[in-house]
């Protein structure tokens, strides 16, 4: 079986003012370039196979703080940016003229804030200088980071650096305290931002999604009526199915829509079998400096893989629905005489092919699918064999397939 590329599109990249402004903080840690290798190892476990002993201040270790720094905030930097372009296309996060307010829950060295920062400055730069952001983290070391990360961008750009205000709160219970009153007083917020600290809340719980998606819940009512909370959690089974049912939680009480990546607001079918998950995959421009660690360590970072949801309450969606409309959640795969893929939609998660003999101009557009794509086809065939309906549905040569959004 041989995998198709997953993308023809140009490769997202980190801008030159954000390569500068991390390679100059990272410069002023102290730990060196063999500690540095073996750190991002270390926090690299503890993120995938020993995620049961993830400390819950783990940035407060400086040399996880450092590997994260180095290694980990630049890729988690890009994904933000990732959707931020898939947001705007039709929504157009940078047009208004106000002020954009934003929360950045559990925003360790700044992330999400500094990508947000970069990315409306080089699309729209007075946004950029009257952008207002509130940033949380339950340590106060990630925060110091934040502000030091912002500063010196605005610094490097002639702006502004007064945009961003930290406070130190618990996100298990994010109205409550300093932080309950500053999230009270700061909005109502055009965008709110979770990145990869979701599946961190309450791991002790019997049910950790209910749970989460109760944080959601008490977010909601300082969400702007155009506003988007972006939630982004690592492309692991583990936490993506956790994401998958806080997402159904959500939606089963009318709380929210999705505007991306479901197109659809019923139960989400790759929770009907156990080893299913949803997850994305977007080609990456390597920086030199993770590109030197990943040969050292033998990693392989030359593309973005994260699970999301980009809700909202006014009903916009990334691309209109249909039950002919389909979102690509697998890679194309090349089997012998055919191509597959998984399909998503309200229906369910089909698996559908095309026989290479039955290769068209009206469906060759299907050699382009990629994960993440939104297609429509005109018709899906399941042939009856041997008083058997076809698990895998067919696409033939007289039926029209198109691209309607690539990623």
């Amino acid at each position: 079986m041989v995998m198709q590329p997953f993308n023809e599109k140009k490769s997202s990249s980190l801008s030159s003012q954000i390569l500068k402004i991390l390679a100059k903080v990272s410069s002023e840690r102290d730990l060196h370039r063999g500690g540095l290798a073996q750190a991002v190892v270390n926090l690299s476990r503890l993120f995938t196979t020993e995620r049961a002993t993830l400390p819950q201040h783990y940035l407060d270790d400086p040399a996880h703080a450092s590997a994260y720094f180095s290694y980990f905030l630049p890729v988690n930097l890009s994904k933000v940016q990732v959707l931020l372009d898939e947001l705007s296309e039709n929504n157009g996060i940078e047009t208004s003229e106000h002020p954009m307010a934003v929360l950045d829950l559990g925003c360790g060295p700044g992330t999400g804030s500094l990508a947000l920062l970069d990315w409306l400055w080089h699309r729209k730069p007075e946004q950029a200088r009257i952008l207002s952001v509130l940033a949380s983290d339950a340590s106060s070391a990630p925060l110091q980071d934040a502000t030091k990360l912002w500063e010196g961008y605005c610094r490097g750009v002639g702006i502004g650096s007064t945009g961003l205000r930290s406070v130190e709160g618990n996100l298990e219970h994010p109205l409550k305290g300093e932080l309950g009153k500053q999230i009270v007083r700061g909005g109502p917020y055009d965008l709110m931002i979770m990145a990869n600290c979701l599946n961190e809340l309450f791991p002790g719980s019997i049910d950790p999604p209910v749970e989460r998606a109760a944080v959601i819940e008490q977010l909601l009512p300082f969400l702007a009526p155009h506003g988007t909370i972006m939630i982004i959690e690592p492309a692991l089974r583990q936490t993506a199915r956790a994401l998958h049912q806080m997402r159904n939680y959500l939606l089963k009480k009318g709380l929210c829509t999705v505007y991306s990546p479901c197109l659809h607001e019923g139960a989400c079918p790759a929770l009907d079998h156990p080893d299913d998950w949803c997850h994305e995959e977007r080609p990456w421009q390597t920086p030199p400096t993770i590109a030197a660690l990943d040969r050292e360590v033998g990693f392989i970072k030359d593309a973005l893989k994260f699970s999301y949801l980009l809700l909202r309450t006014d009903g916009r969606t990334i691309a209109k629905r249909s039950l002919n409309t389909y979102r690509v959640v697998s890679e194309l795969r090349e089997l012998k005489g055919e191509k597959r893929a998984w399909l998503c939609n309200e229906t369910g998660r089909p698996e559908v092919g095309r026989l290479d003999r039955k290769a068209s101009p009206q469906n060759a557009a299907l050699d382009s699918w990629h994960r993440g794509a939104i297609v429509q086809i005109e018709r899906i065939v399941r042939k009856e064999k041997e008083g058997k309906v076809s698990l895998v549905g067919r696409i033939e040569s007289d039926v029209a397939v198109k691209i309607v959004r690539s990623v």
